[in-house]
């Protein structure tokens, strides 16, 4: 298994909470994408479309904070309790295949295992105790 990290959800305040992060942490952005370069964003209301898709700060010894905005305008809601997921960047696709098998048995499938747009091979689950996981396989990063 090549890497896990930390991925938070918020309601709309990740930037605020990725500059805090940053001041308290150290380093710089590694990545950083608003929703308003997500090729499928008309639902995404002006303001929305500003806000942060996906954003990624190096903290600790190899350990990454991963964070979005979840939009209701994009039928996304946020629960406090259940705004984290387990993140786990893969070696292979196979490893992948056989993460999200596993882990998902008795869990709720939230996003198929699928190549997507970023270029990521991605899916996400709940496993059968309620806990989130990111699964995904980037070969530009082997």
């Amino acid at each position: 298994m090549a890497k896990i990290s930390t991925y938070l959800n918020f309601n709309g305040n990740t930037e605020e909470a990725f500059n805090f992060y940053k001041s308290v942490f150290g380093g710089e952005f590694t990545f950083l994408q608003r929703f308003k370069d997500e090729p499928a964003n008309e639902q995404a209301s002006d303001e929305d479309k500003e806000k942060i898709m996906h954003i990624r700060l190096p903290i600790g010894n190899g350990h990454e904070l991963m964070a979005t905005d979840s939009l209701e305008s994009m039928g996304q809601m946020l629960n406090f309790g259940d705004n984290f997921s387990i993140f786990i960047s893969t070696e292979s696709k196979e490893e992948a295949n056989i993460l999200y098998k596993k882990l998902s048995g008795g869990g709720k499938i939230q996003m198929p295992l699928h190549d997507s747009f970023w270029g990521d091979y991605f899916g996400m689950l709940k496993d059968k105790f309620n806990i989130q996981w990111m699964i995904s396989f980037d070969e530009r990063h082997q």
